[in-house]
């Protein structure tokens, strides 16, 4: 099934006609989900260009089948194709590869139906679906941009790292991306590490451009305003905040023992937890099994989140050694709450950054008592936690605001579209057009 609604707004198909791919994305009134490639479509369709976002009919951030019967087709302004995917349980499990085995099929299908588009979008992973979309653009002479926004397998590998079996397991994901990112015309990541990975079996023979995640600060600082009442600090608490997935990836156990240990000698410490995910019942064991003060608050609205960031006073990004992240999403937040970050991720790229652009300090993961010494250093020096502060939230209005950073991945497309030339006619027979 392919269900399609009408697209909203003034201009359409001034410029011509893009297809944007992605599987998990957020979409209408929905609170979980990535934003970064309806926040793309949004800016493509405000600049004349015919959008179409093509989407999962499951939604992964809530694993449920999402009501296509109810969706508002006026949420955005560009048309959403729903590709029917079905459901799985879990982010690992045999059930979430057949998904998206199935959804790469119908991919491949939904272009081979439509293919009048002027450039493919497509972000990676799935792996398998960003091959079927690759291999429909080169069969059809589209020009094909992949957004790498997470490395499978290697992320896959923290979870399950079985010599051998590991190896012949995961042989199909690299399989799979060794062959998508040979068809791409350009390559965006949302870190250095992950622009490169595109680069690994390849020339570097096209355009790379590094893109971060980011956030649109306007948004973030309204919603910060706005419900600052919500999550209000009470006079006397001090706030260490962590927000995002709840996973085997992120180290939130050690952040919860290092609290646990600063709180008697900080009296009114709080840990504030904003996310959810499969490892949230650990966590939620940890706290009772150290007494930390920490509320393990679930996923927020966006905006709610917000205020919760910028009503605390320390940040921190806290991953597990070998976690594969580079710059995670929920950064930008971060940087533009305006305060300092401590970093537990070990990736070289990032933790240089920390250093390079002074918004924080860098502590080993795992290990609790020296994330305590970097907290309780953090909050006894306030004119530090100041300076690093600004130092933040310069970086995301200079390197995270979409509504700006966002500008080149436009230019990029721009130019690829003019580079193509004439586009055969996507009303032609397919025998007739170039395989």
């Amino acid at each position: 099934m392919d269900a399609s609604w009408g697209m909203t707004g003034a201009g359409r198909g001034r410029r011509g006609r893009i297809a944007v791919v992605s599987v998990d994305a957020r979409l209408g009134d929905e609170v979980k989900g990535a934003t970064r490639y309806t926040y793309l479509a949004t800016l493509l369709a405000e600049q004349g260009w015919e959008v179409d976002f093509i989407t999962a009919s499951f939604q992964h951030w809530e694993k449920r089948q999402r009501d296509l019967a109810a969706f508002d087709a006026d949420a955005h302004p560009f048309t959403v194709r729903f590709i029917e995917e079905p459901g799985y349980p879990t982010n690992m499990c045999p059930q979430r590869i057949w998904a998206h085995h199935v959804m790469a099929k119908r991919v491949a299908a939904h272009f081979e139906r439509d293919h009048g588009y002027d450039l493919i979008y497509c972000q990676i992973p799935p792996n398998d679906v960003t091959l079927a979309a690759g291999r429909a653009a080169h069969r059809f002479g589209i020009p094909f941009v992949i957004d790498v926004n997470d490395l499978w397998p290697e992320a896959f590998r923290v979870a399950l790292n079985v010599p051998v079996v590991s190896d012949l397991l995961f042989a199909p994901f690299e399989r799979h991306a060794r062959r998508a990112y040979a068809l791409a015309d350009a390559i965006v990541g949302t870190s250095e590490e992950y622009a490169a990975r595109g680069f690994r079996d390849r020339a570097e023979d096209i355009p790379k451009l590094v893109l971060y995640v980011g956030n649109d600060l306007a948004v973030f600082d309204g919603g910060a305003a706005a419900h600052a009442e919500v999550a209000a600090k009470p006079a006397g608490e001090t706030w260490v905040a962590y927000a995002g997935n709840i996973s085997a990836l992120y180290d939130l156990e050690t952040l919860v023992e290092a609290v646990a240990a600063l709180a008697p000698s900080w009296p009114g410490l709080r840990l504030k937890v904003l996310g959810d995910g499969p490892g949230r019942g650990d966590v939620e064991r940890a706290v009772a099994r150290t007494g930390a003060p920490a509320d393990v608050l679930g996923y927020l609205p966006y905006e709610v989140m917000a205020a919760y960031l910028m009503g605390s006073d320390v940040v921190v990004n806290s991953l597990v050694a070998d976690a594969p992240q580079s710059v995670p999403t929920k950064i930008g937040d971060y940087l533009a709450s305006g305060h300092p970050m401590v970093n537990t991720s070990m990736n070289p790229e990032f933790r240089a950054k920390v250093e390079r652009d002074g918004f924080g300090v860098n502590v080993r993961p795992g290990d609790a008592e020296a994330l305590a010494a970097a907290l309780e250093g953090l909050l006894h020096d306030a004119e530090g936690r100041d300076r690093m502060g600004r130092r933040a939230r310069a970086v995301a209005e200079a390197e995270f605001d979409r509504r700006h950073a966002y500008r080149a991945a436009l230019e990029l497309i721009e130019g690829l579209v003019e580079a193509r030339g004439t586009r055969p006619d996507p009303r032609a027979p397919a025998d007739a057009e170039r395989s």
